[in-house]
């Protein structure tokens, strides 16, 4: 019985060649989508100043019937609203704050509400039970905006921005191991991908850090 002869050198490059290709185009087919979407929000995040957006502002004031605010009792700040006392305020008002930051004290119940583009507060007052609530829309653009920073996007947009980051990392190594593949009968490669690296150095230098 005859032992295998180990894979040549030839063999060897073919084989890192096809997993460098086959990496590379899953990496940018899985990133593609989050790339052009990260790729276009940095661009509105750096011209945000530029970039007018007119808020729609919405005021909605109520009052509490006594029994949903004697739920309320027990709300104390940086303490999560129970269930009870969520459902409660969602009755009387039909605002969902399952998921709020709450501030309280012993005036007034405030009820932070925040989206990705939207700010939002609902205010109870203790002695009486009036609720005010204020959101204000700042537009499509401050969503993406937000969205792009993980700005009250939730833990599951947090993880996607880590998958496409990833991604990302993964396309771009396997992008530079292909570059030193088929290097031959290209000069103008490393100085290009050289001039990528310096060029934000000498930036950061001159312009930023200084």
């Amino acid at each position: 019985m005859s032992l295998s002869s180990s894979p040549s050198p030839i063999q060897w490059g073919s084989f890192w060649r096809n997993q460098l290709r086959q990496w590379h185009w899953i990496s940018s087919a899985v990133s593609l989508i989050g790339l052009l979407l990260f790729a276009v929000t940095g661009f509105t995040l750096n011209h945000a100043a530029s970039i007018e957006a007119k808020p729609k502002i919405t005021s909605v004031a109520k009052r509490l019937p006594l029994d949903a605010l004697a739920k309320l009792s027990g709300v104390t700040a940086n303490t999560p609203l129970t269930a009870v006392q969520a459902e409660a305020i969602r009755g009387a008002t039909g605002i969902d704050v399952r998921n709020a930051t709450v501030d309280a004290d012993e005036e007034g119940i405030y009820l932070a509400l925040p989206e990705p583009g939207v700010d939002s507060t609902l205010e109870i007052a203790r002695a009486d039970g009036r609720a005010t609530y204020e959101r204000t829309d700042r537009g499509v653009i401050a969503v993406l905006n937000d969205l792009h920073k993980g700005r009250h996007s939730g833990p599951v947009w947090s993880l996607f921005i880590d998958v496409i980051a990833i991604a990302c990392v993964v396309f771009a190594v396997t992008g530079l191991g292909l570059l030193w593949l088929y290097e031959k009968g290209r000069r103008i490669t490393w100085p290009l991908v050289t001039l990528g690296l310096v060029v934000p150095v000498i930036l950061f230098l001159l312009f930023v850090h200084a």
